[in-house]
């Protein structure tokens, strides 16, 4: 609703000659609808609470009183901030219970109309200079954070594209991180299923991000020489401790982009860090093991040893999938959690037998 169009002062007194003389006061300026009863200017006030900028109200009604009307409002959490009078011809007393309800102030019968006008309008006058930075402060959030949606999406997309062209350098096609996508994705929802650990608390948007994370878990080789990213014989052991820096470097330029810009970026920074570490702590980067690393790299880190090895590569034929789960049970291409592995070889066969490039939720940035 536009800040113009709350303009309504209303008047709730059970006394017909009390409401008129308000109208006559307001009603040049403001929209002034009038009540005889609580409850029913509780009616008009939740469907209208937004056009509100002032109530003027009495104590003494039936069906509803003036307190019960401000119990009403305060429990179910209207007019914030509007400016409320209690207009009331009771004794002192009494009119102190009235500020326990955070009421702006109580004039008494009979009143002075100019006095009336002048106390009202400067309230509301406050009331609108406060509404109006809350909304201008919301607008100014509303597009910081457009912004920074915008720039993580650009920064997302720039790295997925540099993850793609990379497996277009080392002679793929791009299958093998979308195979990556995929399987990460349907094993993060199985094993969410099952409760496996930190999967229970997994969002569906939390299983999005990880699984696009998982697209540039190799983006570090960029940094890798032609020679031997694309070496089609066995490589040297100085030549494999240059391949392995790629786990590093990945690291390094996805914390350049802007580590914490998304959700996608931050997981992507521990997968592209950790995806070669082994459960056994004889891995690389850093040896960790056990549950010092990430569900989520170890479930990159299964997907991208069953792809590679079910893939033909420059330097070396493509095995079948039951040699591929053969040699990862018997820790001939690394050591994984084995209640991890147990849960992945019960639905690789599914993931392999249905399309493993159909569509998955949207890329999401928050």
């Amino acid at each position: 609703m536009d800040i113009q169009d709350q303009n309504t002062i209303l008047i709730v007194d059970d006394i017909e000659m009390n409401r008129e003389i308000l109208d006559c006061i307001f009603n040049k300026t403001f929209k002034t609808p009038q009540f005889d009863n609580g409850l029913d200017a509780f009616l008009y006030t939740k469907e209208h609470a937004d056009e509100i900028v002032a109530v003027l109200l009495d104590i003494t009604m039936p069906i509803m009183d003036g307190y019960g009307y401000l119990e009403n409002i305060r429990e179910n959490d209207l007019l914030k901030g509007v400016p409320i009078f209690i207009i009331t011809a009771e004794d002192k007393d009494q009119q102190l219970e009235a500020f326990e309800y955070q009421i702006s102030d109580i004039i008494e019968k009979p009143f002075n109309p100019a006095f009336l006008l002048k106390r009202v309008t400067s309230q509301i006058e406050l009331f609108k200079i406060h509404r109006s930075l809350e909304y201008k402060n919301l607008l100014q959030e509303r597009e910081i954070a457009r912004k920074n949606k915008e720039f993580s999406e650009i920064n997302v997309k720039v790295i997925s594209t540099l993850a793609l062209s990379i497996e277009f350098r080392s002679g793929e096609t791009g299958k093998h991180v979308l195979s990556i996508r995929n399987i990460t994705y349907s094993l993060l929802h199985k094993l969410r299923d099952l409760k496996f650990g930190e999967c229970a608390n997994l969002s569906d948007e939390d299983i999005n991000d990880i699984a696009y994370a998982s697209i540039l878990h190799d983006i570090g080789k960029i940094a890798i020489p032609d020679a031997i990213l694309n070496k089609p014989g066995r490589l040297t052991p100085d030549e494999f401790n240059i391949i392995k820096t790629h786990t590093v470097r990945g690291a390094e330029l996805i914390q350049k982009i802007g580590v914490n810009t998304s959700p996608i970026l931050n997981y992507a920074y521990d997968i592209c860090l950790h995806h070669h570490e082994r459960y056994d702590g004889r891995g690389y980067p850093e040896g960790l093991k056990g549950d010092e690393l990430s569900i989520w790299s170890q479930v990159v880190g299964l997907a991208d040893v069953y792809d590679a090895l079910t893939q033909e590569r420059c330097y070396k034929k493509a095995f079948s999938h039951e040699v591929a789960l053969d040699m990862m049970c018997s820790n001939q291409c690394g050591v994984f959690n084995p209640q991890l592995l147990a849960v992945f070889k019960s639905i690789i066969g599914d993931i392999v037998a249905s399309d493993l490039h159909r569509e998955i939720p949207s890329l999401s940035i928050n």
